[in-house]
C-alpha cells in the first residue's frame, strides 16, 4: 500500500519572532501553526502529538490558540479515525508542543522516541520545554508492556518503524531530535520536527546571511550552530519534501526550495 501523508492542524503559537530565526525582529511577536502529520499505510502513524491546552504556552512565554476543529481526536477524526486506531506515536522530539496529548490514546498505541531525547529531557538543559506532566506520562508508558519504544539512533544509524518508515538522528535543535523519513509515491519526505521553523526565512531568503546556500539558524536550539546548519543541508540534499512542525510543507528540488507544499 503506497504510503500517503496528512498535516494535522493543532492550533497556532504566539511567540516572539526571534526565537524562530536566530536575530530575526527581536521583541516583535510572531504566529506560527502547530502541525503534526498522519502517515497512512498499513495502520495509522501519528508524528508528534502538539501542546497539552492552549495555557500551557504561557509557561513559556507564549500564547497558545487552538479551536475545537483543531482537537488531535476531532483532527483524527477528519479522516475517519479515533485515538485507539493509531498504531504508534512518532515523536520528533519531547518539547511542549510536541508530545502533550500522548495520554489521551490508549497504552495499546505504542509512543517511539530516540532513547537520548527522554534522557535530554529530564537533564534540566532546556528544561522549562519539558512540562512535568507531559514526561512524567512517558515514564507510566516506561513501566507499561510495549507502551513506549526506545530507539538509539546516534548508533543505529537509523531504524524502520513500519515499511517505508525510518527514523534518523536529526542532530539539531535537541541531543535526541529525530526526522521521520517517508517513501511516498511522490518521492521522499522528511518530517523535521523544529531543524526548520521557518522556510522562507531559513532558506528561500535566510534572514542577515550573504554565503550562497547558506541556511540560517533557529533562535531556539541545544547543540552547536554548524550541526543545525548541517542538519538543514541533510534535510534539503535528501528530501522531495521538507514537512517541519511550524511551518507548512515545502517542496524541494536540488537542495533548494522550489515551492510550498501547501
Amino acid at each position: 500500500m503506497p504510503l500517503e501523508i496528512r498535516v494535522l492542524d493543532y492550533g497556532d503559537i504566539e511567540l516572539e519572532s526571534s526565537f524562530l530565526v536566530l536575530g530575526r525582529n527581536c521583541g516583535q511577536r510572531a504566529r506560527v501553526p502547530t502541525l503534526g502529520f498522519l502517515i497512512l499505510g498499513d495502520d495509522p502513524i501519528v508524528v508528534d502529538t502538539g501542546y497539552r491546552n492552549p495555557e500551557i504556552m504561557a509557561s513559556l512565554g507564549m500564547r497558545g490558540l487552538q479551536n475545537r476543529d483543531q482537537l488531535i481526536e476531532n483532527q483524527l477524526g477528519q479522516h475517519g479515525l479515533k485515538l485507539r486506531d493509531v498504531r504508534h506515536i512518532l515523536h520528533t522530539h519531547l518539547h511542549i508542543d510536541h508530545a502533550g496529548k500522548d495520554d489521551l490514546f490508549p497504552m495499546s498505541t505504542t509512543v517511539v522516541i530516540n532513547r537520548r531525547e527522554l534522557e535530554y529531557s529530564v537533564s534540566g538543559l532546556m528544561h522549562p520545554q519539558y512540562p512535568a506532566p507531559d514526561i512524567k506520562h512517558l515514564i507510566d508508558r516506561l513501566h507499561t508492556p510495549q507502551a513506549l519504544r526506545f530507539l538509539d539512533l546516534e548508533a543505529s544509524g537509523g531504524e524502520e518503524i513500519a515499511p517505508g518508515v525510518t527514523c534518523y538522528a536529526a542532530g539539531a535543535h535537541t541531543e535526541g531530535s529525530m526526522n521521520v523519513i517517508v517513501k511516498t509515491a511522490e518521492g521522499v519526505a522528511t518530517i523535521c520536527g523544529d531543524v526548520l521553523y521557518d522556510i522562507n526565512d531559513q532558506l528561500v531568503d535566510p534572514f542577515h546571511e550573504i554565503s550562497d546556500m547558506e541556511p540560517r539558524v533557529t533562535g531556539n536550539h541545544g547543540t552547536t550552530k554548524r550541526q543545525e546548519k548541517a542538519a538543514i543541508k541533510k534535510v534539503l540534499a535528501r528530501s522531495r519534501f521538507a514537512l517541519p512542525i511550524h511551518d507548512w510543507p515545502a517542496i524541494i528540488d536540488g537542495g533548494q526550495v522550489v515551492q510550498s507544499a501547501s
